[in-house]
């Protein structure tokens, strides 16, 4: 039997290769169009629980009034310090250095206070998890939920930092996730922006 040229064994084996690819990317499209998808909008769901807002308001209040706190202590400094400058050629220098001393003593503790209060881990950090982390969990609960229901591979939130150039309202699932935590939507009270567009949920 004659060889085949080289050029034509190349491209068949070229043309094999090809076919190969196109049926992995068929598969693989395929298997992702197989995938169902949904989102939510967890900034407008919270938006319509009055357990959320409460607890905010709560947040506010507590905030508040801590602030007012660590501001008085500021200012009870700057009292110090200005009657130190007024007072600093009467005083002798030990007076001095106690003086300087009691004032510096005086703003570790409104800095070791405000870190206390607002830290990273502070006590409003800690509240903040105490009233609004049992609200979050019954938020992704409840997408749980309608995400077994319906079969969703994927459930995104609208309200992240995810870019959705477009999303059909269709796909809205954010007042199916209000229903299963057994509220009604458009009843409750928006808070901040948690505001949405659309006819809510339609039915399949």
């Amino acid at each position: 039997m004659a060889e085949w040229p080289v050029n034509k064994r190349y491209n068949t084996v070229e043309m094999k290769r090809i076919i190969l690819t196109i049926s992995i990317l068929f598969v693989t499209t395929a298997a992702t169009f197989a995938q169902k998808f949904a989102y939510v909008d967890t900034e407008y769901i919270l938006g319509q629980i009055p357990e959320y807002k409460d607890a905010q308001t709560e947040l506010d209040k507590i905030s508040v009034q801590w602030q007012k706190e660590i501001e008085a202590k500021y200012g009870e400094i700057d009292k110090m310090y200005k009657a130190f400058q007024a007072e600093q050629i009467l005083l002798t220098e030990d007076m001095k250095k106690k003086r300087e001393a009691d004032i510096v003593a005086k703003e570790k503790e409104a800095k070791d206070l405000q870190k206390q209060r607002f830290g990273v881990d502070g006590e409003l950090f800690k509240k903040r998890q105490e009233l609004v982390k049992p609200i979050q969990d019954k938020v992704y609960n409840a997408v749980k939920v309608i995400a077994d229901k319906g079969t969703y591979s994927v459930v995104f939130d609208k309200s992240s930092d995810l870019t959705m150039l477009y999303a059909n309202s269709k796909l809205d699932k954010s007042d199916a996730v209000l229903e299963q935590m057994g509220y009604k939507p458009g009843n409750a009270s928006k808070i901040g922006t948690g505001t949405k567009t659309g006819t809510g949920i339609k039915k399949q």
